[in-house]
């Protein structure tokens, strides 16, 4: 099934949440590592504290095994809403490009 899903971001999880994602230990991880990965990839930032992006996952309870994995290390309040497309109506900046500059910026402080 296809999910729209909205979280809160751990900001101080963030630079160990961009080396899981970049060093291989999420994309490896099975059945749903590379899924994760590009929803990652995919998320938009649409408030300070605030990602959202589509995902697809076939778990009774939704995003339950990548909460169980990964989600709940790094992201809290998590909202999942039953969507049958997606859709372009994700406004925001790029969460990757975020991640990408809080990893490499060592004067960020959150």
């Amino acid at each position: 099934m296809l999910y729209k899903v909205k979280a809160k971001i751990n900001k101080i999880k963030m630079k160990d949440f961009y080396t899981a994602l970049t060093d291989g230990s999420i994309a490896d991880q099975e059945p749903d590592g590379p899924d994760i990965v590009n929803a990652m990839q995919k998320a938009v930032k649409t408030d300070p504290d605030t990602l959202e992006w589509y995902e697809t996952c076939h778990c009774d309870t939704p995003l339950e095994h990548e909460r169980d994995t990964v989600y709940d290390k790094y992201l809290h309040d998590i909202e999942t809403t039953l969507v049958y497309e997606i859709k372009d109506d994700l406004g925001g900046i790029s969460f990757w490009d975020c991640l990408e500059t809080w990893h490499f910026d060592d004067t960020y402080t959150f």
